[in-house]
């Protein structure tokens, strides 16, 4: 009988050592020994599928990259020591000079940030198109493009994108298809399902859950796993052997932490688009969503951030943020503690007026994680902010 979800991310672990150990130990060590001469000659050329380095692997990483894998449908992964070393590597690993990619242009600014300002001293180039543009997807396409990339849904703006329209454009045009899942989790969402070749997460964020570690992850189909794992085992962005422990412990409370999570959110939301002081609010399941439909057809419940814009514009914005008392003014998401951020002052900060625009980012825009406190406090607190 197979095992449901939250069951597997419970179960799924490591073999117990000699010690009989209920909870997998950390193997904090930086490398492993080897029987003989021959047993470490064979170990090098790859003929044994063994732990060397803790750059290349160790235990505790191979306990959550499986972990992960099981969660998103994927034949290989691994893992990094952040969500943009992940982004960073995996597209690093798969493009050479003069290819193209297709992104959408509501992505995390820091990745934006990659392809604008990084990637084209490499002569990589990239075209965006609009998350209600996805028609316009296909007269961006090059003989050059390799990739395409979305997040959805997207940061901080929570659009929605639909997976499976990106899954049949990039079959039809053989690229790669790479999605940002780090706002839906696992748990919530299996991009892989609607045709995605690759799928990265931010561990930091509901992975963690509780703003402890960085973390990053990279699973999907093997052939190109192995391109991403051997330019990653010469770099060295890999994620420490005592991130992973506390990241795989992390996943065994993924789906009990996300089910309150979507049910804080959607009640946050739904208070907010009654309130007169707030011009728009957008959440994936709440029905005014212009994407509400694609939500529920590719994501279980609509995560945790819920995106608002307070009426008055920046100076508005600023006193609410002010006179923010429970809540935690931080840049971080996906934590057991709702956090506050404006994304204009601070996580896309480093794009031009015209760059947040396009992705979605008005100058009063805030963007609420909203947390496991008790929804009555988290709405009394929004509540005399706003007042």
């Amino acid at each position: 009988m197979e095992n449901k979800f939250e069951t597997n991310a419970i179960r799924n672990q490591l073999e117990r050592s000699q010690y009989l150990e209920h909870s997998v130990p950390m193997y904090v060590t930086s490398s492993f020994v080897f029987d003989d001469a021959e047993d470490m000659r064979a170990s090098f050329a790859e003929e044994k599928d063994r732990n060397i380095y803790s750059r290349y692997s160790n235990p505790n990483n191979n306990e959550f990259v499986a972990k992960i894998c099981e969660m998103e449908g994927a034949e290989a992964g691994f893992a990094f020591a952040s969500g943009m070393a992940a982004v960073f590597s995996t597209f690093a690993a798969l493009l050479e000079s003069g290819d193209h990619i297709v992104a959408s242009k509501s992505i995390f600014g820091s990745t934006l940030n990659l392809f604008n300002s990084f990637l084209p001293k490499w002569n990589i180039e990239t075209s965006y198109f609009g998350v209600h543009e996805v028609d316009q997807i296909e007269s961006l396409i090059t003989e050059k493009t390799k990739i395409l990339y979305a997040e959805s849904p997207t940061n901080p703006g929570v659009d929605i994108v639909d997976l499976e329209v990106l899954g049949t454009i990039a079959k039809k045009h053989n690229l790669i298809l790479i999605i940002d899942n780090c706002f839906a989790s696992p748990y919530l969402q299996q991009p892989m399902k609607f045709g995605a070749d690759l799928v990265i997460h931010s561990a930091t964020k509901l992975i963690d859950g509780q703003g402890r570690v960085l973390g990053g992850i990279t699973v999907g189909k093997a052939d190109l796993v192995d391109k991403v794992y051997r330019f990653s085992r010469i770099t060295g962005p890999a994620l420490s052997p005592f991130n992973a422990w506390v990241l795989s412990k992390s996943l065994e409370t993924l789906a009990v932490r996300v089910d309150r999570h979507c049910e804080n959110a959607l009640k946050l939301a739904e208070y907010l688009e009654a309130h007169p002081k707030i011009n728009w609010v957008k959440y994936p399941f709440l029905k005014s969503h212009p994407k509400y439909e694609v939500a529920l057809k590719q994501m279980k419940a609509g995560g945790c951030v819920v995106a608002f814009e307070v009426k008055g514009g920046l100076e508005a914005g600023r006193k609410f943020f002010d006179s923010i008392k429970l809540l935690s003014l931080s840049a971080n998401l996906g934590d057991a503690r709702s956090i506050v951020t404006h994304p204009a002052s601070t996580t896309h900060s480093k794009l031009t007026p015209e760059q947040r625009l396009e992705a979605g980012i008005t100058e009063g825009a805030v963007r609420v994680s909203v947390g496991l406190e008790h929804i009555d406090d988290i709405i009394a607190d929004i509540s005399q902010a706003l007042g």
